[in-house]
Formats: C-alpha cells, structure tokens, sequence
C-alpha cells in the first residue's frame, strides 16, 4: 500500500464494500442527498474533484449529473469519528441535486396528520432535464 491509499484504507466499509455518503452544499449547509461509494467512487471523487457514487440500482459507478448536467465540485471530503461515513461539502451545478428536479433531495416534511408534504418547489421538470 503505498501513503497516497492510507486514507482508503482508514475507512471503515460496509459487508458490500461501501460507505454512506451525504452530500452537503458548501455554501449553506443545506443537505442535498444521500448516497453510496465504493472505493473506487471515493478515490476518483478525490481524483476528479467531482462526485462519483456506487449507484446500486444501475449497479455501477455513477458521475453525479452524468445524465443531467448537475454535476457536484467538491470542496472538501470529510468522515466521521469512526471513519463508517463520508460528508461531501459540495457546489451543486445548475442548484438542483434531486432527480426530481429540486434543489435537495430532502423536499418532504413529516405533517402532525401523519402525512407527507412536498415542502420545496420543482426547479426544472425532471422530462425537461432527462431527455
């Protein structure tokens, strides 16, 4: 293992070989989303200085904004104190993270009804972004 794969090797992974990961803009503090690394993601995220995640569902690598153009600069790569999660400080391009076309990921609120309330508005109409 050579020093510049120590810091990979500091993670603690999951059974599946992955890592949590929240992605954060840099600027407000607002949590866009939540998503998936393996190690490769991790490392070419720090390579590229843009996010890479393990998408489970395509089961394969996935380039944020790859399909969209809403890619994520990272500003700074951060875990935990027991090293089990990664915090992403990001710049959002084009200011939406959903593939639902807003800005977070994070767009519904729990009502005392016990029902669920889309609290932030549709940016662009996910059929205008995913052609």
């Amino acid at each position: 293992m050579t020093l510049s794969e120590k810091w990979l090797e500091e993670i603690r992974w999951d059974e599946n070989g992955l890592v949590p990961v929240i992605a954060q803009e840099a600027a407000t503090g607002d949590v866009l989303m939540f998503a998936w690394m393996n190690r490769e993601a991790l490392a070419r995220t720090a390579a590229l200085g843009e996010a890479v995640y393990w998408s489970r569902s395509r089961n394969r690598l996935w380039h944020k904004g790859e399909e969209s153009g809403h890619t994520q600069k990272v500003r700074e790569i951060r875990t935990d104190c027991d090293n089990d999660v990664i915090l992403l400080k990001i710049e959002q391009t084009g200011g939406i993270a959903c593939h639902t076309g807003r800005h977070s990921c994070f767009f519904q609120q729990h009502l005392s009804t016990g029902e669920w309330l889309s609290v932030d508005p549709v940016l662009k109409a996910p059929e205008d972004i995913y052609k």
